[in-house]
C-alpha cells in the first residue's frame, strides 16, 4: 500500500516535470538512444582488433576505420543530447550569480551565438556535403569506407538539430522561474 502511495506520488511530480517532453525532444531521445547501442559494437570491434594482432599477429585493414566511423556519429548525435541535457559549457561563474531575468538574457544571446552557428556551418558546408553524398564520397583508404559521404551530411543535420533544440530549450527554461538541473534518468523512462 505505501509503494502504491510513493509511485502516485512520484507520478504527480513528475508530471510537474519543468522539462516536458515535446517532438523535438522526441527526436533528440530518440537518436541518441538509437545510437548508444554503437558504443559496445565499437568495443567488440577493438577487441577483435586487439585479438587478431597481438595474439593471432594478423591485425585487419578495417577495424580502426570502423570504430572512428562510428565513433563520429556517436560525437555528433551525443552534442543533440548533451544539448538537451542543457549540459553544453557555461560560464558559471557569471550566471549562477545574476537574478533570473539577467540569465534570461544570457540564455537568449547563446541562443542567438547557436542558431548563427548552425546557419554559417550549414550555409558554409551544405555545397560540399551535398558533392560528397551524391558522389559517395570515400576515404581514400585500403578499405575504403564512405565516411566522408555520411559525415559531412551528418554534421549538418546534427548542428541544425543541435540549433533546434537550443531554441526548444530557451522556449521551455524562458517561464521557469529560475534554472533548474536536469536529471537525466527522467530520460530512461
Amino acid at each position: 500500500m505505501l509503494d502504491k502511495q510513493l509511485q502516485e506520488q512520484n507520478e504527480k511530480v513528475a508530471s510537474k516535470d519543468d522539462f516536458p517532453i515535446n517532438w523535438i525532444d522526441r527526436v533528440s531521445l530518440f537518436l541518441s538512444h538509437t545510437i548508444k547501442y554503437l558504443i559496445p559494437i565499437i568495443v567488440l570491434v577493438m577487441m577483435y582488433e586487439i585479438f587478431m594482432r597481438y595474439i593471432v599477429f594478423k591485425p585487419t585493414l578495417w577495424a580502426n576505420e570502423l570504430c572512428l566511423w562510428l565513433a563520429g556519429i556517436c560525437y555528433l548525435v551525443g552534442g543533440i543530447y548533451a544539448t538537451r541535457l542543457r549540459s553544453h559549457i557555461r560560464i558559471v561563474m557569471l550566471y549562477d550569480y545574476v537574478g533570473r531575468p539577467t540569465q534570461r538574457i544570457f540564455d537568449l544571446i547563446s541562443t542567438i551565438v547557436i542558431v548563427l552557428f548552425a546557419t554559417a556551418v550549414i550555409y558554409g558546408g551544405w555545397e560540399d556535403a551535398h558533392r560528397s553524398f551524391t558522389t559517395w564520397e570515400r576515404f581514400a583508404t585500403y578499405w575504403d569506407p564512405p565516411i566522408p559521404a555520411t559525415m559531412k551530411p551528418l554534421t549538418l543535420i546534427c548542428v541544425f538539430l543541435i540549433a533546434v533544440q537550443s531554441v526548444n530549450n530557451l522556449i521551455i527554461d524562458w517561464k521557469n522561474p529560475k534554472e533548474k538541473q536536469y536529471d537525466p534518468s527522467k530520460d530512461l523512462k
